[in-house]
């Protein structure tokens, strides 16, 4: 039986798409505590804007800000081709596996340090590394929850929008219901996580959060629009790859609710 599952290629995909999907959730998450200046990629100066009475704004991102993105393409490209259910085991896995990396973390963080390891890194400037440890890997409760409310009520309404605009295009037009699900997407996880881990964290105002969420939203929109040709060459290739009959099955599949993720789908080894 497993033989014929990793020969299958419709099945290859979902394992692939799966096993990346949960990896750069991980990854962002762990580089996400570290603050960088968009514009000093690009050697501008800051920008300075003012929304909602929040003066001196510039585009200050968290690194997990570079993978997240992706994560949205690849939900688009499982709900085509293999439907919301899909979509949703993969997302509740990812939430299980990041709540579970955050309790390693915390056990690890109270691990008590060797002695000769704590000053271990004093000659490249860090002259306590339990401290550092615990900057890197120690985000706090509500940042924490706030990134895995965000993240799977984001994906909720991904899969939503995406398919509601799929039953009125068909299977023509990916990148119009690919960028349209992840806009709204986006949008609703940059201002959960912002309410959640600073409203309700850390008491900020209305104003810090609407100014900093449009701040962040901006990005993701550019990002968005610069992506959407990827969507379309990972549709043209997944069906070179698998086959235009095999395809064809698998996003109409994908379209019935009830559906179990690879019944009825041909191998294509």
């Amino acid at each position: 039986m497993i033989n014929q599952f990793l020969k299958d290629k419709p099945s290859k995909l979902f394992l692939g798409f799966a096993a990346f999907f949960v990896a750069n959730a991980l990854i962002a998450e762990c580089i996400g505590g570290k603050i960088f200046s968009l514009e000093k990629v690009f050697g501008l100066h800051p920008a300075n804007f003012t929304i909602f009475g929040q003066s001196g704004l510039s585009f200050n991102l968290t690194c997990g800000v570079l993978l997240w993105p992706l994560e949205f393409v690849i939900t688009d490209i499982v709900n085509e081709f293999f439907g919301p259910k899909a979509v949703r085991r993969i997302s509740y896995t990812t939430i299980i596996l990041i709540a579970y990396a955050y309790l390693m973390f915390f056990l690890a963080i109270k691990t008590p340090p060797a002695d000769f390891w704590l000053g271990s890194y004093v000659s490249y400037g860090i002259p306590n590394m339990q401290n550092a440890f615990n900057g890197i890997f120690g985000q706090g409760m509500w940042i924490i929850l706030g990134s895995l409310v965000a993240f799977g009520f984001s994906q909720l309404v991904d899969v939503y929008v995406f398919h509601k605009i799929k039953k009125r295009t068909g299977n023509k037009m990916i990148w119009l219901r690919s960028t349209g699900s992840t806009l709204v997407s986006q949008l609703v996880d940059s201002y959960i996580v912002l309410i959640i881990a600073f409203k309700l964290g850390n008491n900020w105002s209305w104003g810090e959060v609407l100014a900093i969420g449009m701040m962040n939203y901006i990005y993701k929109f550019i990002v968005a629009i610069i992506l959407t040709p990827v969507i379309v060459y990972v549709e043209k290739w997944i069906e070179h790859y698998v086959g235009h009959n095999v395809a064809h099955k698998m996003k109409l599949q994908a379209m019935g609710e009830e559906q179990d993720t690879f019944e009825n789908i041909p191998t294509a080894g």
